[in-house]
């Protein structure tokens, strides 16, 4: 066991005062126990308007069927009122003015809160608002609100719940449209439920109003893409051509994306080649994005250059993220000096260095665990005021543990902490491949512990790393039930898909 594996991580998750257990030492925690925060309360302003009571006028003391004279004898017999109209009093006149200024004033202050809780995607405080918004007798409905709802709804996957607001919709008599239904399809698609959005897909080709168009398909395509169903993207295609609808560059730049993932590249350079004949969908930045970053990611450098000069060519302009594929792919394969070189490329054309530039050239260095130089290119990030991430920290987590620098995982850690860098999946993975690595599995178990405890879903990357530790350190029993846990997590995930 190494030197270093002596700073136990389990103190880094609970706060625990130092202990000695067999010779291993738990120093201060790598976790810091959260400090209770405030909770976040929805201010819902609740407000009664009653009509003030009116007061009958008090009878006349006098009242006579004959008008009283007010001329002299041999004048004008003109008739004049005996007093002037009568006039509201101003008071009355105040407190109309009062309650419709702050019946005003309140419609706004919901409204703007409505806008505030979508805009955070705050969905339950939304629909608590809307409610309130919906029993005020001003309310209108209105197209534009429904279609923030059902996107914020299926963006938070609430797709059912967007279904009930679509369905509210028509309760109000609020004429639906293509964009409304592609809309509810996205919800749905977003939340794996492709049965309900081809459904909807087909209710809206029996509406003359709310035909699908080719947002709808290209939402449908991506779906089926990201769910590698690509007989139901086949479909489609033939669908749209009977329809007359052409796919545009979106909805290409989809199906490349899809079949360069799973490793398709006849099938994605088919697709590119029709894009480079096509007069409706020609490639764009994106498009070349997508190819650099299929070939980048898969090491294949001579394809990945040899693509760029075409892109270049075919007269598409490089950004900033062409640049950071392009540093990304030559740092893993260890070619420092085109990635140096990619970099001055980017300071001539005055492109800015972002925090994925300075990722990718960490993550490089981190592979190979040169702690001196990552250290030196974060320094740098933070001397030119560039906000690290989540990646940022798994980067420095994964070279200090490669470079055998365990104590310096548990500053990364606090650091992180420091900056409220979010906690998900990926950083806990870093953490529990340092630990793995320290071959401190007592404080991997409980790195894992914490890990679902605030609710982050381990992946294959998490039972994998646990899965070799166990199976080092001879402790088979161990890695029979990590095992079956994710045998467990694998056949949820495709139930959940399907």
């Amino acid at each position: 066991m190494a030197a270093m594996a002596s700073y136990s991580f389990s103190s880094s998750l609970l706060p625990s005062s130092v202990s000695i257990d067999h010779g291993f030492v738990s120093f201060s925690p790598i976790f810091p126990s959260p400090s209770p925060s405030p909770h976040s309360n929805t201010l819902i302003v609740r407000c009664a308007f009653a009509a003030p009571a009116r007061r009958s006028p008090p009878p006349p003391p006098f009242s006579s069927p004959f008008k009283k004279r007010q001329w002299k004898q041999g004048e004008f017999p003109g008739i004049t009122q005996t007093s002037a109209p009568k006039k509201t009093p101003l008071k009355n006149v105040k407190k109309k003015l009062d309650r419709e200024n702050h019946a005003k004033a309140w419609a706004n202050t919901v409204t703007e809160a409505l806008s505030d809780h979508i805009a955070n995607k705050r969905w339950l405080p939304a629909l608590e608002v809307f409610e309130m918004l919906r029993e005020q007798p001003f309310y209108e409905p209105k197209e534009g609100t429904y279609m923030k709802l059902i996107v914020l709804l299926g963006r938070s996957g609430q797709p059912h719940r967007a279904r009930q607001i679509f369905d509210i919709m028509f309760e109000e008599r609020c004429e639906p449209t293509s964009e409304l239904y592609t809309a509810l399809i996205a919800a749905y698609c977003r939340n794996n439920l492709i049965d309900d959005a081809f459904s909807t897909l087909n209710l809206m080709k029996t509406l003359p109003g709310c035909q699908p168009d080719v947002y709808t398909y290209s939402t449908l395509i991506k779906a089926c893409v990201d769910e590698s169903r690509f007989e139901l993207v086949e479909s489609l295609y033939e669908e749209m051509a009977e329809r007359l609808i052409s796919p545009n560059t979106v909805t290409q730049n989809i199906v490349l994306s899809g079949y360069g993932k799973i490793g398709k590249y006849e099938q994605m350079e088919k697709v590119l080649l029709g894009m480079l004949e096509s007069t409706t969908c020609r490639p764009d930045v994106w498009t070349m994005n997508i190819i650099l970053g299929v070939f980048g990611n898969e090491g294949q450098i001579e394809m990945m250059e040899r693509w760029y000069e075409k892109f270049r060519n075919f007269g598409i302009e490089p950004e900033t993220r062409t640049f950071n594929i392009l540093i990304g792919a030559y740092g893993k394969k260890r070619m420092y000096d085109k990635m140096c070189s990619v970099m001055e490329y980017m300071r001539k054309l005055q492109f800015p260095w972002t925090t994925s530039t300075y990722n990718n050239v960490i993550e490089a260095f981190a592979d190979v665990g040169d702690a001196t130089s990552m250290e030196y290119t974060f320094e740098q990030m933070r001397a030119e005021g560039m906000r690290a991430d989540t990646k940022t920290f798994c980067c420095l987590i994964n070279g200090y543990a490669n470079a055998g620098l365990f104590h310096k995982v548990i500053s990364s850690v606090k650091l992180a902490g420091k900056y409220e860098i979010p906690e998900n999946t990926s950083f806990y993975n870093a953490v529990i491949y340092a630990c793995a690595k320290a071959e401190d599995l007592m404080e991997m178990d409980r790195v894992f512990k914490r890990m679902k405890n605030k609710h982050r879903q381990p992946d294959i990357k998490t039972y994998s790393i646990m899965i070799e530790a166990y199976g080092k350190q001879g402790m088979n029993d161990r890695v029979h039930y990590v095992e079956i846990e994710k045998k467990q997590v694998i056949d949820d995930a495709l139930i959940t898909s399907h």
